[in-house]
């Protein structure tokens, strides 16, 4: 059983609720599947994110509490506050990934994954590398209770040592019963104890030495048995 930390940068809402969390995140990674499978090469970013609100509107989930972002190619080194590039088209072969925050019913639901489409093999180990520098801070939060400020130094220190940057605009932040910024607006990065189950989001965001592309996962942080298939 989750034991519910009460401290304030934990606290949730009067409609938090352990079951509904999961069904968000759950919905929220179906959706990112969905629409992952319908970005084709020849597709221009923009037309994506408006794909991508469909889907997510189709699926009965609410557009929340960040935008719906789809990023191709050189706009996947973009810090996420920072507007992409107009205009830009997938290639044959190339990258993208994509971040979206919809709602179920009172619950925040916010999963990012990366993809690779045709061959390019550095592309498509940054991509892998970013889903297992995830999984490497999951770990060591789960085994060392690392302090939030702890695991984002273990990142940076990881990703250089896989070849990549830690790209630090993306901090990780809360996440809860919608609006979780009405409790706590932080990021994972300055929070100084070891974060609690079913509260926080970890981000990824790697970046090629020369800054050409870059790879973004992120999941709330949970223990092993959630990522068992």
């Amino acid at each position: 059983m989750i034991k519910i930390n009460t401290n304030t940068a934990e606290r949730v809402g009067p409609a938090f609720s352990v079951d509904g969390m999961l069904v968000a995140r759950q919905k929220t990674q179906e959706a990112i599947r969905d629409i992952s499978k319908r970005i084709i090469p020849g597709m221009v970013e923009e037309d994506a994110v408006a794909m991508a609100k469909q889907v997510l509107l189709d699926a009965g989930l609410a557009l929340s509490w960040h935008p719906t972002r789809v990023r191709f190619g050189s706009n996947t080194t973009k810090p996420m506050k920072v507007k992409s590039t107009s205009g830009v088209v997938l290639q044959e072969n190339d990258i993208f990934f994509l971040d979206i925050a919809p709602r179920f019913n009172a619950w925040e639901g916010d999963a990012g994954k990366t993809f690779t489409v045709g061959r390019n093999a550095l592309q498509e180990r940054c991509a892998q590398d970013a889903e297992q520098l995830f999984h490497e801070v999951r770990g060591a939060w789960e085994n060392d209770r690392l302090t939030g400020r702890k695991l984002y130094e273990f990142a940076k220190t990881t990703a250089e040592s896989m070849g990549w940057r830690l790209n630090f605009d993306l901090p990780g932040h809360r996440i809860s019963d919608f609006p979780h910024a009405a409790i706590y607006k932080g990021g994972l990065a300055e929070y100084e104890a070891c974060p609690s189950p079913m509260r926080w989001i970890l981000e990824i965001h790697i970046l090629d030495p020369e800054n050409q592309f870059g790879a973004f996962f992120e999941d709330m942080l949970l223990d092993a048995s959630y990522y068992a298939e």
